[in-house]
């Protein structure tokens, strides 16, 4: 059945704008107390965050820092992690998770992801650490991205994983839960991204390492302040980098994580409309039972050879679309050398040409959400 969209409009992919209109004089009275106070970097806020951050999500120890790719980096340094040794990841994901291991001088092996969720299927960590060992390295730990806000499925990858290190990427998944717990506290070390566009975004870069290791925790704030001492800031103890979050960003975060659990509901309420008028028409994102996204993408799967067309159709009506991600990590230049599981990973293979996402913010009206599915749906029966 055609929707005869008529009248074309115009759709943000994620109004950050609503938001900042939402909280706006809570937002220039915390900027302007980092003003008054002076402490651009370490102020009072960053402990305040911390602290905040930990609530939320239950982890016994929150370490903000720069940016989500130096939570990675600071937390793989703080596990030791060197040349020879090597880390299974996702080939469906964001090139920063690679990206830290390859820094350190690691290898990563990347390995195929579950079809229906998109993230790291725990049945190929098996073979993954079978082809570290193949190729003489050392299989210390495996990184599983909570793609699109969604968990992995920590309990399954916990078992397969053997005594390996767990870090969840949580760039994406922030607010997010399962039956087990919040995402922060499901592996051996958690990193997550306040890039402005993630369901918790400030107004630049920056990240946080969540941990209940007390340990890890203690290095990790040692490695973000150049790897200096505890007891006096010029003994350096280790090799450490300068990942510290801005004062003024930690400010304005706490004014936003204040809204966040009743964003994380609207984002609920937005997916829901989605599912129920899309399911007939396209696969709709698989939510497992028990785990609450946070809906950091809403992405439906298409016929290959039909998302072009349908994204240019959707395009000309003003709804505007993404794809995450057009190109398995194992296929791009920087990657091609690294090793991957069997002959290819077909699953992030098809995804790549599969997906596409749709706009999604709390603040999406219920109109407006109308309009996008109607016009969706128009595209993907004409188109």
């Amino acid at each position: 059945m055609a929707s005869n969209v008529s009248e074309a409009r115009q759709v943000a992919f994620i109004d950050l704008e609503a938001q900042q209109a939402r909280i706006r004089p809570q937002i220039d009275a915390a900027i302007k107390r980092v003003l008054d106070h002076g402490q651009y970097i370490m102020g009072p806020e960053i402990a305040e965050f911390e602290g905040a951050l930990a609530a939320l999500t239950g982890a016994k120890h929150v370490i903000s820092c720069a940016s989500g790719t130096d939570a990675l980096l600071i937390g793989m340094m703080a596990l030791g992690l060197k040349p020879g040794d090597a880390v299974l990841c996702p080939g469906f994901t964001y090139t920063a998770t690679p990206e830290a291991i390859a820094l350190l001088g690691a290898t990563p092996i990347f390995i195929d992801v579950d079809e229906d969720d998109f993230n790291l299927d725990p049945d190929n960590i098996a073979a993954g650490i079978a082809v570290a060992k193949e190729k003489g390295l050392n299989p210390v730990g495996l990184i599983a991205v909570d793609l699109f806000g969604l968990p992995a499925d920590y309990d399954a990858i916990r078992a397969a994983a053997g005594d390996m290190w767990i870090m969840a990427d949580a760039a994406q998944s922030l607010g997010a839960s399962t039956a087990t717990g919040k995402v922060g506290t499901f592996g051996t070390i958690t990193a997550t991204s306040f890039f402005p566009a993630k369901p918790l975004g400030c107004y630049g870069d920056g990240g946080a390492i969540l941990t209940d290791d007390a340990n890890l925790a203690a290095i990790c704030e040692s490695i973000r302040l150049h790897g200096r001492s505890t007891v006096d800031k010029y003994d350096i103890e280790r090799i450490g980098v300068n990942g510290r979050l801005d004062t003024l960003q930690a400010a304005i975060l706490l004014q936003k994580l204040a809204i966040f659990e009743e964003e994380i509901e609207l984002r609920q309420a937005v997916a829901r409309r989605y599912n129920d008028a899309l399911a007939d028409v396209a696969q709709v994102p698989v939510i497992w039972d028990d785990a609450v996204s946070v809906w950091a993408q809403y992405t439906l799967k298409v016929p290959a050879h039909r998302r072009d067309a349908v994204m240019t159709a959707l395009k000309a009506k003003g709804v505007p679309t993404a794809v995450y991600y057009p190109r398995p990590l194992h296929h791009q230049g920087a990657y091609r050398h690294y090793p991957f599981t069997g002959n290819g990973l077909p699953v992030s293979e098809g995804l790549s040409s599969e997906v596409m996402s749709l706009p999604m913010h709390p603040y999406l009206a219920e109109d407006e959400q109308h309009y996008i599915i109607a016009c969706v749906r128009e595209a993907l029966e004409t188109a």
